[in-house]
């Protein structure tokens, strides 16, 4: 029930960020808490790659930054 998660390697996170434009500060956040995060040991800073099943896309591709 619960969608791939992904932490993404600096490269990558360095070119989501430029793709869309955005800093860091500005993605959605996840707590470092979360229990995903948790058993992918993210630490805050990482980026994670979260895909999901969508009804009308298919699949659907969301970024969330680890917060404390």
């Amino acid at each position: 029930m619960v969608p791939k998660h992904e932490i993404v390697s600096r490269e990558d996170k360095k070119q989501i960020l430029e793709k869309f434009n955005v800093a860091k500060e500005n993605l959605p956040k996840i707590l470092a808490s979360d229990p995903v995060a948790k058993k992918m040991n993210a630490k805050p800073g990482d980026v994670m790659r979260i895909t999901r099943d969508s009804p009308t896309a298919g699949k659907a591709i969301y970024y969330r930054i680890v917060i404390e």
